[in-house]
């Protein structure tokens, strides 16, 4: 095997939740030009078919359903329907996830707990769902997309933190439970990526200004900009690949530098 084969995705079956739009689609996308089958959920129909649309239009036939992530019994049907119709998935990447931007003393346990469910109880019950076919098959790859917030705090997103810090352990106990099958977990931990839930935080103001956390982020990241979800591409097919079949429980971080950086002094 080459050096470049080893990062073929082809023969393999890919599982993104979440994956009709944004970081899912721009994920699902590079894994069909690696050679993947691509398999995604989302959470009622007009999203999938918005998705089974927007994979057309760029050449890839995609096999969507409607899934809830955090309802178990639904998840194993349709993990077995996969199983049934697709084949046997190899690649599970748990990207589905929701984020509520509320101080915390004003945020209600409901939504605390809504937050938590699906950003964190979806991973676990998805990764339940597909560890035991790929225990059979003798190798699999899960990918949990994490977050800065993985190790990071900040203001109004608390249950966010907290869920994407569970997530950060849920992959490391996956990897340590499941390594000796030839199973590796890893995480990929976005930094701030310019898509539709983000445009609301990078509008020009009516003074022609960029708003002022737009401002914030670029003078905290050392590439002075935004990521975008292509960006995110070549990390996810290096961690769904064979050319980390030695890398396992790691979140790769991709953020522009951010973690690294401590801020530039004020003037």
């Amino acid at each position: 095997m080459t050096d470049l084969n080893s990062f073929s995705l082809k023969g393999k079956v890919a599982l993104v939740t979440g994956a009709s739009y944004g970081i899912g689609f721009a994920i699902a996308s590079a894994y069909a030009n690696a050679g993947a089958t691509i398999v995604f959920n989302d959470i009622n129909q007009e999203l999938v078919d918005k998705g089974l649309a927007a994979y057309k239009e760029i050449g890839v036939k995609a096999h969507g359903y409607v899934c809830d992530v955090t309802n178990e019994d639904a998840v194993n049907e349709l993990v077995a329907k996969v199983e049934k119709e697709v084949g046997v998935i190899d690649i599970l990447v748990n990207n589905a996830g929701i984020i509520k931007r509320i101080p915390m003393c004003e945020m209600s346990a409901a939504d605390f707990r809504k937050v938590i469910d699906i950003d964190l109880n979806g991973p676990f019950i998805m990764a339940k769902a597909v560890i035991p076919s790929m225990i059979k098959k003798g190798h699999g790859k899960i990918i949990n997309i994490c977050s800065m917030m993985s190790e990071l705090g900040r203001e109004t997103v608390s249950a966010y933190a907290a869920a994407k810090g569970g997530l950060k352990m849920l992959t490391k106990n996956i990897a340590s439970e499941y390594g000796e099958y030839n199973i590796q977990c890893n995480g990929i931990g976005p930094g701030y990526i310019a898509t539709p839930q983000t445009a609301p935080l990078r509008e020009v103001q009516p003074d022609g200004s960029r708003h002022p956390f737009d401002q914030f982020i670029i003078a905290k990241t050392p590439a002075a900009r935004w990521g975008t979800p292509e960006d995110l591409q070549g990390p996810a097919i290096f961690l769904a690949s064979d050319a980390s079949n030695f890398v396992n429980g790691h979140v790769l971080y991709v953020d522009g530098g951010i973690l690294a950086y401590i801020g530039k002094q004020p003037k």
